[in-house]
């Protein structure tokens, strides 16, 4: 009997440990918290604030457990996926300990506040305070070789392992991608680089984000820059598992100072050659928009109404090169696609 007792006094008190280190989550904080609180940081993805998303992308996968050689990739999603504005329901996932680096039109510079934002696909359950969040290291290059990394901190305890479905408080986060929900997207300034070697601030072509593996196993534990252990959701075996990238959005670029000069190619038509599906992708995500496509003989054969992203499919047409023009209210395009 004594020994049953025992048994729940050691639950009862594991119950209450986590309870307090809960509490202790929501209230210690010294940075911007959740989206939708006073004070946040966080930039929504139809702000007007941004001038241009990502327009290339590379990924190299990680495990979806990385203590398990043989557990598989992350496949959820492709590199096109990370292309253009946020939203949609379209991510990346990178694994654990997976890479995405990002490539741009026209360079991104340090301007007044913060210069570009990361979108996840985090969720709140209830707590506005606390959610599921999937963190991410970032850096930036002017040459694409040298990397230079946001100084991030995560005060989150260490204390008891945050499991699947786990929730973190986005007040104890600073400088992680990841840190607000889907939506909003978690921003950066430049200028806190501005003494980093080989780093031109007002240069930037190139933002890649590294899966922090968020186990607090001392194998394979990713710390912040004070050395502390980042204790995100893991383990995460799925396919969708890691860091889910949505978009990267930039405020201030070389030569774009608003919303009336952004360059049609912050629309998105690709691929380009096509063989079966063409993907289309608006500057603003909610915004109404009209798609045409025209034989070179000058014959309408589509004509069709979206918000943010379509799918055109190209596999009933014949080889040819085809006209695609998107107009909406804030500007009109036009792109020549080769069917092959």
């Amino acid at each position: 009997m004594a020994t049953c007792y025992m048994h729940r006094f050691k639950a009862a008190r594991l119950t209450l440990t986590v309870l307090v280190l809960s509490v202790i989550s929501v209230c210690r904080g010294q940075y911007a918290p959740a989206a939708g609180l006073s004070g946040s940081t966080a930039i929504p993805a139809s702000a007007d604030s941004i001038v241009m998303w990502a327009d290339g992308c590379t990924i190299v996968r990680g495990l979806q457990d990385i203590a398990i050689a043989t557990s598989g990739t992350a496949t959820a999603g492709d590199s096109s996926q990370a292309i253009g504005p946020a939203g949609g329901n379209t991510i990346v996932s990178l694994g654990d300990g997976g890479i995405a680096t990002l490539s741009f039109s026209h360079a991104i510079i340090d301007g007044p506040g913060f210069d570009f934002a990361v979108f996840e696909n985090g969720f709140s359950p209830s707590i506005p305070e606390l959610a599921f969040l999937e963190l991410g290291f970032v850096e930036v290059s002017s040459d694409g070789q040298r990397f230079v990394r946001f100084p991030a901190v995560d005060d989150t305890q260490d204390s008891i392992q945050i499991g699947n479905g786990g929730t973190m408080n986005a007040a104890t986060l600073n400088n992680l991608a990841g840190k607000y929900v889907s939506g909003y997207g978690t921003p950066f300034d430049l200028a806190e680089l501005v003494d980093s070697v080989g780093l031109d601030i007002n240069h930037i072509l190139y933002v890649r984000i590294r899966d922090v593996v968020g186990t607090l196993s001392d194998s394979y534990a990713t710390r912040d820059s004070r050395g502390h252990k980042i204790n995100d959701p893991y383990p995460t075996p799925f396919a969708s598992c890691g860091f889910d990238l949505d978009a990267v959005g930039v405020m201030h670029a070389e030569g774009l100072t608003g919303i009336a000069d952004v360059p049609v190619s912050s629309i998105q038509v690709y691929p380009n050659p096509v063989v079966s599906r063409l993907y289309v992708q608006t500057y603003k995500p909610y915004e109404p928009a009209f798609l045409s496509m025209y034989t070179m003989a000058g014959e309408e054969i589509l004509l069709s109404s979206f918000s943010g992203a379509a799918t055109i499919d190209m596999s009933e047409y014949p080889a040819g090169v085809y006209e695609v023009t998107i107009t909406s209210a804030s500007r009109h395009s036009t792109h020549l696609i080769i069917k092959q």
